[in-house]
């Protein structure tokens, strides 16, 4: 299937600033555009906020956000959940390293642990109040 879910994130003004910090966590490829190069309307409320910026980490993950209008009410960005689908253990070791690096400034609502159903569970709230969860499958073998 081609078809991706893709979470887009909205910001009250520091759409850039997380967008570079999941850049520096997670990788990949980053683009930003700004109101002013976007539409170039010549209010300088809008100009260096973002329009649109695309965060390319891989063919599955995709994540985009923008800066919401000045008159805005931005009340959260709800969750984004990481998961793997317990078929590789090296996906393991990325979502452990991503929750680390996610985790230096953030709250840890609940922190990564092996879960009831055996399965690594965690979730954080980060400095730019968007929630990650996060769980980590139990490699099975195939056997069952």
């Amino acid at each position: 299937m081609s078809v991706a879910l893709t979470p887009y994130l909205r910001f009250g003004g520091v759409a850039r600033e997380a967008m570079e910090h999941y850049h520096l966590v997670f990788g990949g490829e980053l683009s930003v555009l700004t109101f002013q190069e976007g539409m170039n309307d010549g209010n300088p409320a809008t100009a260096d906020l973002i329009m649109h910026s695309s965060l390319f980490v891989g063919p599955s993950l995709h994540l985009m956000a923008s800066d919401t209008m000045p008159d805005s009410n931005v009340t959260g960005n709800g969750a984004v959940a990481l998961s793997s689908d317990a078929t590789d253990t090296a996906d393991n070791a990325t979502l452990t390293d991503w929750w680390e690096k996610l985790s230096a400034d953030s709250r840890i609502d609940e922190p990564l642990t092996k879960a009831p159903w055996g399965d690594s569970f965690g979730m954080l709230t980060d400095k730019f109040g968007v929630c990650w969860m996060f769980n980590i499958s139990a490699v099975r073998s195939e056997e069952g």
